[in-house]
């Protein structure tokens, strides 16, 4: 009789899950087209002359501000660049605090070995490839998106960018670092790590995330899925969106999964069915975003990524809960998203399953209880496992200038983990403060330092 109940329960909040979800996605999107239909009737009774002003402005800030170095804002899961879902923002609007920044558009739900490669090919340019070796593992196409000119193309040592990576966005980026460093880039055999300023993370998945296994992923390798679960719906709309291929509809939003090929024109039906049994596709090798986000897949990215002496790192670790007589409990039942709320809760009383080895030396539950409704609080500050990277907790922004580049400087702030992007009256004057600083310490705290070359006399080498 237990058994029922606890089934009944499963799935009641399975049901509630997938609704909350779906009817938040289509706010999003019904959003966008709302508002591309509004800026397209508004179009009809502009001023064109005013419109042309308002060109000529954008171009005179971008000259003047052309020496400076691009900050790019790398979007997180499920997320989208400029160009997607119309005129919608993923970070709000935040990019118009400056003049060079820069929004790319990657997979939503790729790897994020897939999405490191896309964001290197949308600065330099070219085409999209992901490596000989990882896509015959993978089963899907070596090469993808052409960027017939690129965003940065004159990126390199000496033309360093900033990086701002929202949740998933952080840990692409430090792949990408990871990737110029290692000189994985056929035909750029100068690209080094120096290509990168500075690395900030909003929210940054570092260290996995205990609600990859509420949602659906198996604890026991965090590759496999449940079988009734949230992530299993979300396997099966994604494949069925990517194989009906409508191109108006993948225009305003597309999960990437381009290079795989989804498309009934290319499958068939017999090849969705193949997909739908987890036989071929990204689900059935794990390269897709998810397993990335797991304990055990985010120690295996760690275990080969480096925290660089030249760059400048900084974390924003986001938590909606608090303590109560010991008991870790949401902050506030208004505080938190309606999406989020239902995680909070369940991941402040996350319990590691008995008959499951802990996925690294010295877990405990309680470290991992803290969390923003999508993350741990614990897994945002700064890379920690299987290593622990150098490390600073700010409490006052004066505490730490000037700046020293290779250590993480991280700060907890109030919040669920979508506070700061797509809707920025949410959060208030704490989306100015947060991104004001953010800008703020690209512009005037952070910068590359060259020691002097001295002359040495030959007497005093000899």
């Amino acid at each position: 009789m237990i058994r029922w109940w606890v089934s009944a329960l499963q799935l009641t909040e399975l049901f509630v899950s997938s609704v909350v979800h779906l009817l938040y996605g289509f706010y999003i999107f019904s959003t966008a087209v709302a508002g591309d239909l509004s800026q397209g009737l508004n179009g009809w009774f502009s001023n064109p002359i005013l419109d042309t002003r308002l060109e000529e402005d954008e171009s005179r800030g971008l000259t003047i501000a052309g020496d400076l170095p691009p900050i790019v804002l790398v979007h997180g899961i499920f997320g989208f660049g400029k160009g997607r879902l119309g005129g919608l923002s993923y970070f709000a609007g935040a990019e118009k605090k400056d003049d060079r920044v820069l929004v790319p558009d990657l997979g939503s739900l790729t790897s994020i070995h897939d999405r490191a490669r896309e964001l290197f090919y949308y600065l330099k340019g070219g085409q999209v490839d992901y490596g000989e070796e990882h896509s015959k593992a993978c089963g899907h196409s070596q090469f993808g998106r052409i960027y017939e000119q690129g965003h940065y193309p004159e990126w390199d040592e000496d033309h360093p960018v900033h990086f701002v990576g929202h949740s998933a966005g952080a840990q692409v980026v430090r792949v990408l670092q990871q990737m110029l460093a290692d000189k994985a880039f056929k035909g750029y055999e100068n690209t080094s790590e120096n290509w990168v300023l500075s690395i900030t993370a909003l929210s940054g998945a570092f260290n996995g995330t205990t609600r990859t296994y509420l949602d659906g992923m198996q604890p026991e390798d965090g590759i496999s899925l449940k079988p009734i679960s949230l992530l299993q719906l979300c396997r099966i709309g994604v494949l069925i969106y990517d194989w009906f291929d409508i191109p108006w509809l993948k225009a305003y939003y597309n999960f990437g999964f381009d290079h795989y090929n989804l498309s009934w024109k290319k499958i068939g039906v017999w090849g969705l069915v193949d997909c739908l049994l987890g036989n071929t596709g990204p689900f059935a090798t794990g390269d897709w975003i998810l397993p990335d986000l797991t304990i055990q897949g985010s120690m295996r990215l760690n275990s080969r990524l480096c925290t660089f002496p030249n760059t400048y790192y900084f974390s924003y670790a986001t938590k909606r809960t608090r303590k109560i007589m010991g008991v870790t409990v949401p902050s506030g039942i208004f505080g938190v998203h309606p999406l989020l709320f239902i995680r909070v809760l369940q991941m402040s009383q996350w319990s590691h399953p008995p008959d499951v080895s802990p996925p690294y030396k010295g877990y405990r539950d309680e470290d991992w209880w803290d969390n923003d409704g999508a993350l741990n609080t614990i897994s945002m500050t700064h890379p920690r496992i299987p290593i622990q990277h150098p490390c600073h907790l700010v409490v006052k922004d004066s505490e730490c200038q000037p700046l020293q580049p290779g250590i993480w400087y991280y700060k907890i702030v109030e919040g669920d983990h979508i506070l700061f992007i797509v809707n920025r009256e949410r959060a208030g004057v704490q989306f100015d403060l947060i991104y004001d600083s953010i800008f703020e310490r690209c512009r005037k705290h952070v910068f590359r330092k060259t020691l002097p070359t001295i002359p040495i006399p030959n007497e005093v080498l000899q």
